[in-house]
């Protein structure tokens, strides 16, 4: 059996992979999170901006890279049923562009996910940022069954904000946040199953190609504890 074949059925995380046309999140191994580490590292935001809570992605660009490298294989063996984290590479034709990440806890009763993500400042303001988050929510409410999913920016992250009200999300407020020792005010989006149901049309109009899932059911299956009331709503 080849290597690929015996990790996915002892991880099945690691087979995991949305495509829909050109664009592609699939699992992060070795050789591409070295890619994306030297991607950080060549800047994913202006210096005197901050996007994140924690200022991981400011430092020299090896600090930045060896950052990105421990985080992953940090966070690669939090999967199981009560919670997870799914990091997956943003692929544009079949090139490294950011990363994906969905996190859940609680998920047997909660079924709710929160996602996350960056994009290399070459990739930036080629609307991949609104298409992978809606093959995220893809992968989260038809793959796994979720039945809400949430995001947040800081409020001066314009792009980011303007990405979560494109795809569709609905505000949920907003509250402070500490960031390099200021509070500022972070807002909130929520995304229910019933209203990305709604907005799914849209989607697949700026997806603009059939989306395509590979791993999902495995993933799912080692995810789910018990009977899942909601598979009527999901597909593989």
């Amino acid at each position: 059996m080849p290597h690929t074949d015996a990790l996915a059925r002892l991880w099945p995380a690691s087979a995991v992979s949305v495509r829909a046309g050109d664009l592609e999140l699939r699992w992060i191994d070795d050789a591409l999170l070295v890619q994306l580490a030297e991607l950080a590292g060549r800047g994913i935001h202006d210096p005197e901006m901050m996007p994140f809570e924690h200022p991981w992605s400011r430092g020299a660009a090896d600090d930045v890279a060896r950052s990105v490298l421990s985080f992953q294989w940090g966070i690669r063996g939090r999967v199981s049923p009560d919670a997870f984290v799914l990091e997956l590479a943003v692929l544009h034709d079949g090139i490294p562009a950011g990363v994906q990440g969905l996190t859940a806890n609680e998920w047997p009763v909660l079924r709710r996910v929160t996602t996350g993500s960056w994009l290399g400042r070459a990739h930036q303001g080629r609307g991949i940022g609104t298409r992978m988050r809606m093959l995220a929510l893809h992968l989260a409410f038809e793959g796994l069954g979720a039945r809400e999913a949430t995001s947040g920016a800081f409020v001066d992250n314009g792009p980011s904000n303007a990405v979560s009200r494109r795809v569709g999300y609905e505000s949920d407020g907003a509250l402070n946040v500490a960031r390099e020792g200021v509070a500022v005010l972070h807002n909130r989006f929520v995304m229910s199953r019933e209203r990305w149901e709604s907005l799914r049309g849209d989607h697949a109009a700026t997806l603009g190609a059939p989306i395509e899932t590979r791993g999902v059911e495995a993933f799912r299956a080692s995810i789910q504890a018990t009977a899942d009331p909601d598979d009527q709503h999901a597909s593989p």
